[in-house]
């Protein structure tokens, strides 16, 4: 034996029997396993979802069915037809107001004719007929383009009756 190989003897020989790791291994060893179920999992088309994953998904249906019970109106469908006549009122009533300031303006102009009252009470015959029908079909343009123009028809109605002298032909 020559003298090389006799000094590696020594030295394996003066090696402990059994080698203890310096650190914990079974977390890496379960990553190792992890990662091999996750690439195997990705192979054959399987979703991977981590236990923090299932964990927010779980939290968050709760925070969200909590919402449910608690604010049913913010979840609760609008809809269309409610929407749409809503406008309807609300152009309604700004032609009210519309109306009411245009009088209360002319108030103390004298009017044209004698019979304009009349004519305004039909036009606002004709603008409920047309708001009766839109009740039950508010998504009709036709109707509403009636309706505004029956709108526009008092306030021009208002307008011509009060017009100053020096408007006049």
């Amino acid at each position: 034996m020559s003298k090389f190989e006799q000094k590696l003897e020594e030295s394996i020989a003066s090696l402990p029997s059994a080698k203890q790791p310096e650190r914990e291994l079974w977390r890496g060893i379960e990553l190792g396993i992890e990662a091999q179920q996750h690439e195997a999992d990705k192979a054959a088309g399987k979703p991977f979802v981590s236990d923090r994953q299932w964990f927010a998904l779980a939290a968050s249906v709760c925070v969200v069915t909590l919402l449910w019970f608690a604010i049913p109106s913010v979840f609760t469908p609008v809809s269309n037809e409610t929407t749409n006549y809503a406008v309807i009122e609300k152009m309604s009533q700004q032609q009210q107001t519309q109306v009411t300031r245009l009088l209360t303006s002319f108030e103390r102009t004298p009017a044209l004719t004698e019979d304009w009252q009349a004519q305004l009470n039909e036009l606002d015959e004709a603008a409920s007929a047309v708001k009766l029908a839109l009740k039950n079909d508010p998504n009709n343009t036709a109707l509403i383009r009636m309706l505004h123009h029956v709108y526009q028809q008092q306030i021009a109605l208002i307008e011509r009756v009060h017009a100053p002298k020096w408007q006049q032909i």
